[in-house]
């Protein structure tokens, strides 16, 4: 093959190269991991409670893989906590059913989950909340909303 032919040639594999990585670059570069966070404690609860427990819950979602990853610690339980969730669609104020059960109700609690669109409308709007249960406060002891 002459030089003449394989300069095009090279010329061409480079061009294809750059724009496979224009490409796979937009693509990484159009992905967001949305941090979300909440204050937990008995005064969020509804009906508020007094417990001097207190706890944060914090998340990442990946909003192309549509994965939410978090970990909820909390301290100063009345008791041990026999069940631990987020709940949605509920705003501030307001009850809702459970979305998302935890694997386990010891803190600190991690894990994660694949969201539906439905689902990760509501996290990111602020309509869903982790909640702690314990067996003195079974409606919940430590409630917070999650927020951008």
């Amino acid at each position: 093959m002459s030089k003449a032919v394989c300069r095009p040639s090279v010329a061409l594999l480079g061009t294809i190269a750059l724009v496979g990585s224009v490409i796979a670059a937009s693509g990484i570069a159009n992905a967001e991991a949305v941090k979300l966070q909440a204050e937990l404690k008995g005064g969020n609860e509804v009906p508020p409670n007094s417990s001097s427990g207190s706890g944060k819950a914090e998340a990442s979602y990946d909003t192309v893989t549509k994965v939410l990853t978090y970990t909820v610690t909390y301290a100063g339980l009345t008791g041990p906590a026999m069940g631990a969730h987020f709940h949605g669609p509920g705003e501030a104020g307001k009850n809702a059913g459970i979305v998302l059960p935890f694997k386990t109700v010891q803190s600190p609690i991690q894990g994660s989950a694949t969201l539906t669109d439905a689902q990760a409308a509501d996290l990111l709007t602020g309509k869903w909340y982790a909640n702690i249960h314990t067996a003195a406060n079974p409606g919940g002891e430590l409630r917070g909303q999650m927020m951008k």
